[in-house]
């Protein structure tokens, strides 16, 4: 990864940041909490940027339709977060994995 690779990250993460404080302050509040969940989780796929960005599109989608954060996502923010990472694998699966080998064998 180059400088510019890392530039090019950082004006894109801006962007983001700039879009989710456009979202109205309740989107804004359930977008932190998800956010705050998935770098704690960790889904692998979070660090290609699609999930997160995919998140404030669905968001600006139902402030759009004049619809509430909870109307969206349900009264359970860690079950919405939940069924949007079922199906990808996480950090803590990976390390799982690592250590559920035979001895000796993680990290080869």
């Amino acid at each position: 990864m180059g400088i510019q690779d890392i530039i090019e990250g950082k004006k894109q993460w801006r962007a983001h940041l700039a879009r989710v404080k456009a979202l109205p302050p309740d989107y804004q509040i359930v977008y932190k909490e998800i956010q705050r969940y998935f770098f704690k989780v960790g889904p692998v796929g979070l660090t290609d940027g699609s999930l997160l960005s995919d998140l404030v599109d669905f968001f600006e989608e139902g402030v759009a339709a004049g619809k509430g954060v909870l109307e969206l996502i349900g009264n359970d923010v860690a079950a919405f977060c939940d069924d949007l990472i079922k199906d990808s694998r996480t950090y803590a699966d990976l390390y799982q994995e690592s250590i559920s080998g035979e001895p000796g064998t993680a990290g080869k």
